[in-house]
C-alpha cells in the first residue's frame, strides 16, 4: 500500500476542517466525505492522471466542490447561516471596492444569526495567480486582502454572535 501523496493529505485535512461540524474531527469520516467529492470529480481525476498539468484545475474544481457540499450540510441547520463568497467570480471580484461590497452583503444575510459560516475561496489565486510572478506588490496585496476580511468581519459580526471565517 503506497502512502497518499501531499495534495492528498493536504485535502484530506481541508476536508476535516471544513466539515468539523459533521466529523467531529474524525479523518475516518473525514476521508469518506473526501473520497465523496472525489467520486464526483473522477472523470476529471482521470484527465488529471494523464495530463499533470491539470492538478491546479482539479484542485480548484475540488474545492468547488467542497464548498457546494459543505453549503448543501448547512441548509440542513436552520439555526446557522452560511455565506459563500469566491473571490475569483470576476476579474475585480477580489479587488478592495468589489469585495467590500461582497463581503457586506454575505454579513448583512449572516446578521441574523448567532452560529455563522463565512466561506471565502479563490482568495490567493485571484490575487496571486500560478501563471504569474509573485511579485512583493502582489503578495502585499494578498496579505492586505486577508487582514481587511478578517477586520470587517470582526467589526461586522455582533459580540454575541460566533462567526466562522473560513479561507479555501
Amino acid at each position: 500500500m503506497t502512502a497518499p501523496s501531499r495534495a492528498e493529505l493536504r485535502r484530506l485535512h481541508l476536508t476535516n476542517a471544513l466539515f468539523a461540524h459533521v466529523t467531529g474531527q474524525d479523518l475516518y469520516l473525514a476521508e469518506q466525505i473526501k473520497a465523496a467529492i472525489t467520486f464526483s470529480l473522477a472523470e476529471f481525476e482521470e484527465q488529471t492522471r494523464e495530463h499533470p498539468e491539470f492538478a491546479a484545475r482539479y484542485d480548484t474544481a475540488f474545492n468547488a466542490a467542497a464548498a457546494e457540499l459543505l453549503a448543501k450540510s448547512f441548509d440542513h441547520l436552520p439555526r446557522h447561516g452560511f455565506f459563500h463568497w469566491d473571490a475569483a467570480s470576476t476579474l475585480t471580484a477580489a479587488t478592495p471596492l468589489f469585495a467590500r461590497a461582497e463581503l457586506m452583503n454575505g454579513f448583512r444575510q449572516l446578521a441574523g444569526f448567532r452560529e455563522s459560516t463565512l466561506l471565502v475561496t479563490n482568495l490567493r489565486p485571484a490575487l496571486l495567480p500560478a501563471d504569474r510572478r509573485q511579485t512583493p506588490r502582489r503578495k502585499r496585496e494578498y496579505a492586505d486582502a486577508l487582514a481587511y476580511t478578517q477586520e470587517l468581519a470582526a467589526a461586522r459580526t455582533a459580540p454575541s454572535a460566533n462567526l466562522n471565517l473560513l479561507f479555501l
